[in-house]
């Protein structure tokens, strides 16, 4: 029973891996219909970096590998404090618009599918949003993203403005 001690333990470079969409296509061949997979997966190590990435291949195994690998190619950092967003912020993407709003503790996450997943990798416990316009997987996961890129650290503004983090919150 000595090595059922690590089980829990995950490595320091582990990440959470959500599978968002996983899309069939066929292209009708000579021979028949040929299949073929698209993945779209976000990952994150749940202390806010997250990446997502959008792999095709003709198995599902290699389209979500793929799909794993350029996410982990395309992490940014989130800022996040008391396990919540800074302030509230719109991301689009095309013709998606996703509105996040941070949320006080013990309200979780009210988002729908890709929202959601994209707030969990990045270890978001307390958010709300809505979805509007465009309900495209990849078009809300890229409005999030492009929504999770604008938001500002205290720390950043207090320093821009020449000012200390106590002089801004009072």
């Amino acid at each position: 029973m000595e090595h059922s001690k690590n089980v829990d333990r995950k490595p320091a470079d582990e990440f959470v891996e959500k599978l968002v969409k996983l899309n069939r296509n066929s292209k009708t061949v000579k021979g028949g219909r040929r299949m073929s997979f698209s993945a779209l997966t976000v990952v994150g190590d749940q202390k806010g970096r997250i990446g997502y990435g959008f792999g095709k291949a003709n198995d599902v195994t290699d389209a979500i590998r793929k799909s794993i690998e350029k996410a982990k190619a395309n992490m940014i950092t989130l800022p996040m404090k008391n396990g919540t967003l800074p302030h509230e912020i719109i991301g689009k993407y095309k013709s998606s618009s996703v509105l996040l709003k941070p949320a006080c503790p013990g309200t979780g996450i009210i988002a729908g599918g890709p929202v959601r997943a994209v707030m969990d990798a990045a270890g978001i416990t307390d958010v709300i949003s809505k979805s509007q316009g465009s309900r495209t997987s990849v078009n809300v996961v890229r409005a999030t993203f492009n929504a999770v890129a604008d938001l500002m650290n205290a720390r950043e503004v207090a320093q821009n403005r020449g000012k200390t983090l106590k002089d801004m919150w009072g």
